[in-house]
């Protein structure tokens, strides 16, 4: 009985595995060979380079540029859709009237695929007819056309509006889960004991949320970390690599200048960046685990 039973997890377990390894696994260690060659993604005979790709990054301009670019996006993803998902989760949780449709609403673009969302948001930037500019106009005596896309000063800041926006949703669902976990004896208390709504949400409830604002928090900067086909679609990396992130140069530098040997490189450099971040964030859950219990 026993060995017939661990037949058939082998059986059911060998799809799942091989999948596994063949669109994860292979990747992952064809990347990490292919960052010491030289091979431009075509041509069959390369040569070992030893760590000269890795050199090269740091001498790189626009890899620093990249990095840059990729920090204030974690920064922005840090910050925008933590606040406003524990703002909008913080109001859904008061019981405002139409809670759930609010709730249904806020949720509604993570359902959406980010080539869709980076659709929607460049037709609101659309310099001539776009949303964005139809409302400013209706405040100003001219009409201004401005492209938010094309301008390396707000391309970048355009594209975190709209990634934000996506991701605001998941955080607020996090946060009322979290909510729903606090006790309302305690809650009760508070009211009883004259606390006002801002030294509640100070004192009591942020402090308690703490679990969910490591998750949140960890989601939202790995997200950011791979974040590239809302790029793709948006910008591209441009205007003159002005919204450029690891990710989007890792694709340019790996298929559109041919460069395989390096883009593989900057892609080993990626995962180990997030691979420091997925080991707090584990490291940090521990922590938390031994705290609340």
């Amino acid at each position: 009985m026993e060995k017939s039973a661990w037949i058939w997890r082998v059986v059911f377990l060998a799809a799942p595995i091989a999948v596994f390894s063949i669109l994860v696994l292979w990747p992952l260690f064809s990347s990490f060979f292919y960052s010491f060659t030289n091979w431009n993604g075509f041509n069959p005979n390369y040569k070992f380079v030893g760590f000269d790709n890795y050199a090269k990054i740091w001498t790189d301009r626009l890899f620093l540029n990249a990095i840059i670019n990729t920090f204030v996006w974690m920064v922005a993803a840090i910050l925008l859709p933590t606040l406003l998902g524990l703002g909008f989760a913080l109001l859904i949780d008061s019981n405002v009237p139409g809670g759930k449709v609010f709730k249904s609403i806020f949720y509604l673009p993570i359902c959406l695929s980010a080539v869709v969302v980076g659709q929607i948001w460049t037709w609101i930037y659309q310099p001539d007819w776009g949303l964005l500019n139809t409302l400013i106009n209706f405040f100003l005596a001219e009409p201004i056309n401005y492209p938010w896309l094309a301008k390396p000063d707000t391309s970048l800041g355009s594209v975190i509006i709209a990634w934000s926006w996506q991701q605001t949703g998941l955080s607020m669902v996090i946060y009322l889960a979290g909510l729903i976990s606090i006790s309302e004896e305690l809650l009760e208390v508070c009211e009883i004991e004259g606390t006002s709504t801002w030294q509640k949400i100070r004192l009591v409830l942020v402090p308690l949320l703490t679990p969910a604002t490591v998750v949140v928090i960890a989601l939202s900067v790995i997200n950011s970390l791979k974040g590239f086909d809302i790029l793709y679609i948006m910008t591209g990396g441009g205007p003159f690599h002005s919204s450029d992130t690891l990710a989007m140069h890792m694709y340019n530098e790996s298929f559109k200048k041919y460069m395989m040997g390096y883009g593989s490189a900057i892609s080993v450099v990626l995962f180990l960046l997030a691979l420091v971040i997925i080991g707090i964030y584990f490291r940090e859950l521990r922590r938390l685990d031994e705290i609340y219990g």
